[in-house]
């Protein structure tokens, strides 16, 4: 039986009904799938490391196989990638956070494909900015992005995800199935069929079918979703530099109009290979260079890893069709804690046959730093400038001179997002570590001794005066959103 046979097998014998007006599309996304408590989404919100029930946000959790022929690309030159095989058949599966009521809805949906570096589905562009999301009643979209995260789901629930392949459509003697890949793939798989997969995605979800989640029971008439934020963090961030460089002007070429109303790319310096045998792209081609997307692109660094990458930098622009901003922010760390948080359980973990990440390296728990603050005034003045052209502030990179970040008299480096926690300091916050897993990139933090803390803020409520004239100054910078500042001033009220 041949693959593609048995792919249509699978999806008959697994799969419920779906509908006619999605017939003559290359691509039928099919659920919601039934969730009971024995089955139900990896990484789901109610089954997370520090679980969550949506519910009491008026949020609903959807998952959804999705299905389709994708091509393989190549791309040889800078410009638009081209077909290398074309319609390879795949299944994987697509996550969906939405408000329970339609009334809720913004209208933005945020399109992350979902980390596989740990081998398993993280879901960080939730973990870092869910509160943003349910406070502007924004929706989330996970993708299922890379083969080997598929083997985690299937070994986690062999029934439930029997129907996911990314099957490689060339067989193993042709000549184009290059004898080495990665150590996080196979040759039986594809890496390469992703992007068809994210465009079919965007595809569903800007559609008027019966079954996009975001019709809520009324199909047709005016397309529900009017904003598609493209997100990527680490390897995936990566994975939306050649985006948008390979595959964005295939998508202005076949639509007249982008498909993804801008991007935003978080912890990555350059583009992924198009397929699992194409070599890295090399320092200096001109292909990593992102510029002329005529939709705004952010880059967003962590302090973790923008030293290696200053030579990477977006130059800030507002002048179309270059629409750009670079960010890094200071004090945070890549590996985070609430990337953890909010994944898969640790017993779910080892149901998928993976390792558990730790939560603490060798210098102590991975850094709290909260990441989300600088991240949710970030994707608030990105949603500004698509919806009325408004630009986001610009901010001053973390400050090298000589290949050495410049640090103030607490160790802390200069430059970059502020934040009370560098601005009104009680620690030092380093972004890198020691240990084993990610720790390298987790950063830890070392609290100042009562005696520093004295000198700094030796009267009762000094402390939080400096933290409130902080915040409101970085607020009124639009740095900081309104929510979480308040959020600030109150926790350093509350400080002892």
């Amino acid at each position: 039986m041949t693959r593609c046979l048995l792919l249509a097998v699978l999806l008959s014998w697994s799969l419920p009904h779906v509908g006619s007006a999605q017939a003559a599309l290359p691509y039928r996304a099919d659920g919601p799938l039934p969730v009971s408590a024995t089955s139900y989404p990896f990484g789901a919100a109610d089954h997370t490391r520090t679980p969550s029930d949506l519910r009491h946000v008026g949020y609903l959790e959807e998952e959804f196989l999705f299905s389709g022929t994708a091509n393989v690309y190549d791309w040889p030159a800078p410009g638009p990638a081209v077909i290398r095989t074309a319609n390879a058949p795949y299944s994987t599966r697509v996550l969906v956070r939405r408000p329970a009521d339609r009334a809720r809805f913004s209208g933005t949906v945020v399109v992350e494909m979902l980390n596989p570096s740990n081998l398993f589905d993280l879901n960080i562009g939730w973990a870092v900015s869910n509160a943003q999301f349910v406070r502007n009643g924004d929706a989330w979209v996970g993708i299922t992005a890379k083969p080997v995260a598929v083997q985690s789901l299937k070994a986690f629930n062999p029934a439930r995800y029997a129907a996911l392949s990314w099957a490689n459509p060339l067989e193993a003697n042709d000549p184009e199935n290059c004898d080495t890949v990665a150590r996080d793939s196979d040759r039986a798989t594809e890496n390469g069929l992703v992007w068809d997969m994210h465009r079919q995605v965007g595809q569903w979800l800007r559609g008027t079918g019966a079954n996009n989640p975001f019709t809520y029971g009324q199909a047709g008439g005016t397309h529900p979703v009017a904003r598609l934020y493209a997100w990527g963090y680490s390897q995936t961030g990566g994975y939306l530099y050649t985006y948008v460089n390979a595959i964005h002007p295939l998508d202005l070429q076949q639509r007249g109009k982008p498909l993804f109303d801008a991007y935003l790319i978080a912890v990555a310096s350059g583009p992924s290979p198009i397929n699992q045998c194409a070599p890295p792209i090399p320092a200096g081609d001109p292909r990593r260079a992102i510029k002329d997307a005529g939709v705004p692109v952010v880059r967003v660094m962590s302090q973790s890893d923008y030293l290696p990458s200053v030579g990477a930098r977006l130059a800030d622009s507002d002048v179309a069709p270059n629409l750009t901003r670079n960010y890094e922010i200071s004090g945070s760390g890549h590996a985070t804690p609430d990337e953890l948080a909010y994944a898969a359980a640790p017993d779910d973990i080892v149901r998928a046959g993976r390792a558990v990440p730790p939560m603490a390296c060798n210098e102590g728990p991975r850094s709290r730093f909260p990441s989300r603050i600088g991240f949710n005034a970030i994707l608030q003045n990105l949603d500004l400038w698509v919806r009325t052209g408004t630009p986001p502030p610009r901010a001053a990179q973390i400050t090298v001179v000589d290949g050495k970040p410049v640090l103030d008299r607490f160790g802390n480096v200069t430059g970059g997002v502020r934040s009370p926690f560098l601005d009104v300091p009680t620690s030092t916050w380093n972004g890198n570590s020691t240990g084993e897993s990610f720790c390298r990139i987790a950063g830890h933090e070392l609290p100042f001794d009562a005696a520093r803390l004295a000198e700094l803020y030796p009267k009762p409520g000094d402390y939080a005066k400096a933290v409130e004239a902080n915040v409101k100054a970085l607020v009124a910078a639009r740095f900081i959103t309104a929510a979480d500042g308040a959020e600030l001033i109150a926790e350093a009220r509350r400080a002892k």
